[in-house]
C-alpha cells in the first residue's frame, strides 16, 4: 500500500464514524500522508451574533483538517493542544479551506499548521496543532 493509499483508507474510516465534522456540512477534498484539505460553505446557522462565522465553526474546521492529516499513517492518533488566530472574518456563503501540513513528526508526537483561507485567497486563521499517538489503528493492516 502507498502512503496515499494509506492516506485515503485512513480517512474514510475515519470519515465513516465522524458525525460531528459531517454534522457541520465538511468534505474532505484532498487526503495524503501528513497532510488534508477540509472545505465548508458557511451558511446562516454556522453565524453568530455579529453575522460573521463563529469562531467555534473555524476552529472546527482546522480541528478536523488536523485530525485527518495527523492519522493519515493509520495509527490513532489525538489532539495534545492546539492554538488559533482568527485573522479576517468568514461570512455566509464563503467557502472555506481547511489545509493541514505536517511539519514534525518524531515518535508520538507531531505538529502541524493548518490555514484557513476563503475562496479569493484570503487567509481568515492560522491553527497550530500538537498531536500524540495513542494505542490503535483505524483499519487493520
Amino acid at each position: 500500500m502507498t502512503p496515499k493509499e494509506r492516506a485515503e483508507k485512513s480517512a474514510a474510516a475515519m470519515w465513516a464514524d465522524d458525525n460531528a465534522s459531517k454534522w457541520f456540512g465538511m468534505e474532505i477534498t484532498e487526503i495524503d500522508e501528513g497532510r488534508a484539505i477540509l472545505e465548508l460553505t458557511v451558511a446562516a446557522h454556522h453565524c453568530n451574533g455579529h453575522g460573521i462565522c463563529h469562531g467555534g465553526v473555524t476552529f472546527a474546521l482546522a480541528d478536523s483538517a488536523f485530525a485527518f492529516a495527523c492519522n493519515s499513517r493509520n495509527q490513532a492518533t489525538v489532539a495534545q493542544h492546539n492554538l488559533i488566530s482568527y485573522l479576517a472574518p468568514g461570512r455566509a456563503g464563503d467557502r472555506l479551506r481547511a489545509e493541514a501540513v505536517e511539519l514534525s513528526l518524531q515518535g508520538r508526537s507531531g505538529i502541524y499548521d493548518i490555514k484557513v483561507t476563503k475562496e479569493d485567497g484570503t487567509v481568515i486563521a492560522e491553527f497550530r496543532g500538537f498531536s500524540r499517538a495513542i494505542k490503535g489503528q483505524l483499519f487493520e493492516e
